[in-house]
Parts: structure tokens; C-alpha cells; sequence
């Protein structure tokens, strides 16, 4: 089984976390400095040709209520890029409260914000990601 990539698509950095090949467990891989979303696309298309991946999961940023906003836009608008560049299956996932999540997490390990500025995007990822690969075991 070829691994998950999980995507949390941001204003000024993107954060990648990759599955284990069993698709249980997901784990931070990278930022990506988001110069332009054509430079974040081809990054995620080097690793998914690296890291052998079939299936590419895309945060999709909702309100409290459900609705789609700008953020939400400009994720799908990623998507329709990916989607020309690699030829694996690209999903978007409800990514609500996963960056809130993620500051939680690195605050209770002890990091100071300052700190996780580079890191706190890859585990908003690796929250995404774990959540779509437990519904996909579930």
C-alpha cells in the first residue's frame, strides 16, 4: 500500500505529513514557504513522485457553521492545480480548529510559540492527515 500525504494549505507556509505505508499513522514532514501556490503544487508534486503516494489529502478550511470562505476558495482553487500536475487521486478534508489543535499540542509539549512557528503547520497537517486516515481504518 503506497502512503497518504496530508496538506494544510496556509497564508504564508504550508505544512506536509506523510502516513506510515500502512496508512494508521500520520507523521510532520515539512513547511513549504508559500511564495505562490504554483511553487507549493510542484514541491508536493516532487514528494509524492519521492515518496511513493497515491492519494493526496488537501485541509479544507470551513467556518464554525459549515460555509466555505475566501480560505476555503483558495484551497479548492490548490486542488484544480494539483490535480493537473499529479495523476493520484487529490481529496479535500474538513480541517476546522486543526491549526488551534495543533498550537495546543506543541503548548502542552512545552514549546513556546516563537518556537513552533516552522513546526506548528506540519502537525496542523499531521492532524488533518490522522483524521482522514482513522475514518479510512474506521
Amino acid at each position: 500500500m503506497n502512503r497518504v500525504l496530508g496538506v494544510d494549505l496556509g497564508q504564508a507556509r504550508t505544512g506536509v505529513a506523510l502516513s506510515d505505508e500502512l496508512r494508521m499513522l500520520a507523521h510532520p514532514l515539512e513547511t513549504i514557504e508559500n511564495r505562490s501556490a504554483e511553487k507549493v503544487a510542484r514541491r508536493v508534486r516532487q514528494i509524492v513522485a519521492e515518496k511513493e503516494v497515491d492519494c493526496v489529502v488537501v485541509g479544507l478550511p470551513r467556518h464554525m457553521n459549515g460555509s466555505l470562505g475566501p480560505a476555503a476558495e483558495k484551497a479548492q482553487q490548490f486542488v484544480e492545480k494539483l490535480r493537473s500536475l499529479i495523476s493520484c487521486e487529490v481529496v479535500t478534508w474538513d480541517e476546522r480548529l486543526s491549526t488551534v489543535a495543533a498550537e495546543r499540542a506543541l503548548r502542552d509539549a512545552g514549546r513556546k510559540t516563537r518556537e513552533t512557528r516552522g513546526i506548528r503547520d506540519q502537525v496542523a497537517a499531521q492532524i488533518i492527515l490522522q483524521s482522514y486516515l482513522d475514518r479510512l481504518n474506521g
